[in-house]
């Protein structure tokens, strides 16, 4: 192995042999220089792994070099050694990206960590992470397996979320492919185990947090007592995704997270009306069947109503006479009119906004090759939802909200998605819905073991318009392909982010309250 090369800079540089022995020992090759033009000199035409500056030395000082270093565009980690134990002398140093900053005397030792840290810091780290996951991945499978309801899942999904960003952060991507195949397997057990409880949870208040129980669980208490809320619903956002966001808020905010389920199927015209109804779909279909509209074709036009249902869901709570406001956003322009009309609305008890951008970068990913290469998986995909939301104007909403008083923000989403890679036929007239990873009509049929198939609609706390219509809801990584075109499907919709389905990505949503700092 070669060794490391280290440039020292320092006018007692003749005094510091023992150091520099000391390092070599250690595996370095040190050179040394009495100044800091010699340094400049040296930086500019040699490479080294690292720079070891004097700040007191005369001529060009410590300071002066420094910036120099950070002029010829190199950022090789520099160490500042220091009498000085200043506190703005620290800080002009540090706004100028030192690794460390040590003050006189320093003994061989000190100078060897720092060193490590400023050179080996990633590479420990990483293995250090690697070295965890793989260590507990046999008691994370073990949890899967052991797992009995809902909470519990959801803290072994949690888990699984957060050694997947880890992991993707490391040069080594193998711990990164072997959690995401983590993922997917529990997916199957996921879906067994959604079929068997999914019933008892639609009526239990006691279980999961379901679409049609986030009001009530989140925003309710905090308008009966008299606090503002500010929810916001961003459609189509997975757990991971949040995560990825959530570090831009914390400078503004302290957060409480939990999750939610997004109820069956993990799609808007279900899910996001009940939420803002605080009613499962069978029950907005028979208390407000003129708000319940559209077939199985036309779904969009079943979301048209939330506004109305918002205020419904006011009225049976007895906050009928709290003012608020809804809206609904599809693009950059209609979030920058919003951002800009946020601040006349402080009068508004409830500002409920949906946000749509995910679910349209989803859809459209679909049918544009250039958005396939910018996100071709999910690492990539949270990546561009990042950046977006650094330069948007829902970021700036947060940012002003930020500074009001006596206010809470509430944030969460109707269902996730998956990245679809196996096609299942199915097979459905011509008046089925066209969704991929769900379906309803008359008596659609779908393969055993890629989909859960609800016979009786209403049990399951959906409408039903005829005698002999139900839902097939696909699994796992499933997609829905007809038997006629069925390669054509194929090759549209493999590797596209799909919603509607049964699995951890599209069901367990984050939901988080914000307090401002």
């Amino acid at each position: 192995m070669s060794q490391r090369r280290i440039l020292w800079a320092d006018d007692q540089i003749d005094e510091l042999r023992g150091q520099i022995i000391f390092l070599e020992g250690k595996g370095y090759e040190v050179v040394g220089v009495s100044n800091g033009d010699d340094a400049l000199d040296l930086l500019a035409r040699e490479s080294f792994e690292a720079v070891l500056l004097d700040e007191m030395m005369p001529g060009r000082g410590g300071m002066e070099t420094l910036q120099g270093i950070r002029d010829l565009g190199t950022e090789v980690p520099v160490i500042m050694i220091t009498k000085s134990e200043e506190e703005e002398l620290m800080n002009r140093a540090l706004g100028r990206r030192i690794s460390d900053y040590l003050v006189k005397p320093v003994n061989p030792m000190q100078i060897f960590m720092a060193l490590k840290r400023a050179l080996d810091q990633t590479q420990i780290t990483e293995q250090e992470t690697a070295r965890n996951y793989l260590s507990g991945f046999g008691q994370m499978s073990q949890e899967r397996m052991m797992a009995t309801n809902f909470d519990e899942w959801a803290r072994y999904y949690d888990r699984l979320v957060d050694w997947d960003l880890q992991l993707n952060k490391l040069a080594d991507p193998e711990p990164a492919r072997l959690n995401l195949d983590q993922i997917r397997d529990s997916n199957s057990d996921w879906a067994r185990f959604v079929e068997r409880e999914y019933l008892g949870w639609l009526d239990d208040a006691k279980g999961p947090v379901m679409s049609h129980r986030v009001l009530d669980h989140a925003v309710l208490e905090h308008l009966r007592a008299g606090t503002r809320v500010v929810f916001f619903l961003i459609d189509c956002m997975r757990l991971d995704q949040w995560r990825v966001i959530e570090s831009v808020l914390s400078p503004l905010f302290t957060q409480r997270r939990e999750v939610a389920c997004a109820m069956l199927p993990t799609a808007t015209p279900f899910a996001r009306n009940a939420i803002f109804s605080g009613l499962l779909p069978r029950e907005i279909k028979a208390r407000y069947p003129q708000w319940w509209r559209g077939s199985a074709r036309e779904e969009r036009s079943k979301n048209a109503f939330e506004k109305e249902l918002l205020g419904k869901w006011l009225e049976d709570r007895g906050l009928g006479k709290k003012k608020y406001h809804y809206a609904k956003t599809f693009d950059m322009q209609d979030l920058e009119t919003l951002r800009k009309k946020v601040p006349t609305l402080k009068d508004s008890s409830l500002i409920a906004c949906v946000v749509n951008f995910l679910d349209i970068l989803s859809h459209g990913r679909s049918d544009n090759e250039l958005l396939k290469e910018i996100a071709p998986d999910e690492v990539a995909f949270r990546s561009v939802m990042r950046s977006w939301f650094e330069h948007s104007a829902l970021f700036e909403m947060f940012r002003d909200i930020s500074g009001w008083e006596d206010t809470v923000v509430v944030v969460t989403s109707d269902h996730g998605s998956i990245q679809v890679r196996k096609p299942t036929v199915v097979k459905a007239n011509r008046d089925a819905s066209s969704n991929v990873r769900y379906k309803y009509g008359d008596n659609i049929n779908g393969e055993a073991g890629a989909i859960m198939d609800l016979r009786d609609p209403e049990k399951w706390g959906l409408p039903r318009d005829t005698a002999i219509q139900n839902y097939v809801i696909a699994c796992e990584s499933n997609f829905f392909v007809y038997p006629t075109n069925q390669h054509e499907y194929e090759r549209q919709f493999r590797d596209s982010f799909q919603h509607g389905g049964v699995s951890l990505e599209e069901m367990i949503v984050p939901l988080v309250t914000l307090t401002a700092r």
